[in-house]
């Protein structure tokens, strides 16, 4: 298959959040068997050894600079304006703002030449696709990761919106302009059967797929030993409403009612860009900041536990598959653990409440035995069910499906490795 790859955010180094990972693991498998070409943006924190590294993995790669927003009209004038916009033309400003007339006319020429295949990896992507590319292009497919509505709306509910005025304004538009981009596409995927739920009662002629996260089980190899002790970690990049918000929880709720019974608990707070409310964490006793690491699994290895109370954001969380991967018994919330089945055999702890947070933290920490239940159950779960290879096959049958059948296109197109 000849594939178009359409990902404004630039997808290397795998290690700087959901949406990077996502992105390379499943280019990555389908360069190995296809003609991939990606089209992505440029911000001025790329190196030419990312450019470089990243180039390795496809047939071309295409760059444009990514907006800087030096051009945005500042203050309320400029959000007024921006409102107008989003009324007007149904796309979210966020989402308008990636757009750019170049990158829009190399992939219109792209169109042009033909193929068999797009992919935007993201939502946000579909605002280069033209409703026209359906009649040209066999597969023209949106890889949601997760709904911008659902996230809302969750935000809404649990009090957790950074600005909630407006975003009940903006609900109804954004629930609008939801419904309105995916008819553009032939195909839908989404990462977890919630989400599968979420967008099941949209109306249109589109397939709807699910296709879960992976982890790369050599960069998160199953540790050799429990460490014991009572060592915490919340692993995630801490610029992000989700990951701030349960930095903070962890940090100011559950963590001090710990060290009322365990006085030497600690919380280490793994991730690139923490906020200024999350570095004022480590002011507290036992909580350590970390920043960017050279190694995410050397934290995992050496903690008791991994912590997951999140109450917003979408999908299968790339944190908690990569601690199970590594061995490190879970603790985590219903969002924390979506998409996963951890109740039987028993791979993972659930908590939605600070008692009942605080209550399976103590249990791990007290029963050795019961951590090393869930090491095991955990390991074998991601193993059989979650890693990037099962993924990309299932992403490979998607854009294969009505194309003749992926044996005989592997067999016209050859493979690249």
């Amino acid at each position: 298959m000849r594939i178009l790859i359409i990902s404004a955010t630039f997808p290397y180094p795998p290690s700087l959040g959901g949406t990077q990972v996502r992105t390379f693991y499943l280019l990555k498998y389908l360069a190995q068997h296809h003609s991939v070409t990606l089209v992505t943006q440029r911000s001025r924190s790329v190196t030419d050894r990312d450019l470089y590294r990243l180039g390795t993995y496809v047939n071309q790669l295409v760059t444009f600079p990514q907006p800087t927003g030096a051009d945005l009209q500042p203050g309320l004038g400029g959000k007024i304006s921006r409102f107008g916009q989003f009324l007007g033309t149904g796309t979210p400003p966020s989402t308008q703002f990636l757009h750019q007339s170049a990158m829009q006319r190399w992939i219109d020429s792209w169109v042009i030449a033909g193929g068999d295949a797009i992919t935007c990896e993201h939502s946000v992507n579909e605002v280069f696709v033209r409703p026209q590319y359906r009649y040209r292009i066999p597969k023209v497919v949106v890889n949601i990761h997760s709904s911008v509505y659902g996230t809302l709306v969750n935000q809404l509910a649990t009090g957790t919106a950074e600005k909630p005025i407006r975003d009940r304004i903006n609900r109804y538009l954004m629930g609008r302009y939801e419904r309105r981009y995916v008819q553009k596409f032939s195909d839908l995927v989404v990462t977890t059967p919630e989400d599968h739920q979420f967008f099941q009662p949209i109306p249109n002629n589109a397939g709807l797929h699910v296709v879960p996260n992976g982890v790369d089980l050599a960069q998160f190899p199953y540790r050799l030993e429990d460490p014991g002790g009572h060592r915490l970690v919340f692993v995630g990049a801490m610029d992000t409403l989700a990951n701030g918000h349960t930095a903070r929880y962890l940090g100011r709720k559950v963590l001090p009612r710990l060290r009322s019974r365990y006085p030497d608990c600690s919380l280490y707070l793994v991730g690139r860009n923490p906020t200024a409310a999350v570095r004022d964490l480590a002011q507290r006793s036992g909580v350590t900041v970390t920043g960017a690491v050279h190694s995410v699994v050397d934290y995992l290895h050496r903690a008791t536990v991994c912590v997951v109370p999140m109450r917003v954001g979408f999908g299968i969380k790339n944190k908690t598959l990569e601690a199970m991967a590594a061995g490190v018994p879970v603790v985590g919330s219903d969002r924390g653990l979506e998409g996963l089945s951890v109740d039987r055999p028993l791979a993972a702890l659930r908590a939605n409440s600070l008692r009942d947070t605080v209550a399976a933290i103590s249990q791990l920490f007290e029963q050795p035995h019961l951590r090393a239940t869930l090491s095991k159950n955990s390991r074998h779960l991601v193993e059989t069910s979650f890693t990037w290879e099962q993924a990309g096959q299932a992403y490979e049958q998607i854009l294969a499906s009505d194309l003749g059948g992926l044996k005989n296109l592997r067999g016209l197109n050859g493979d690249r490795r």
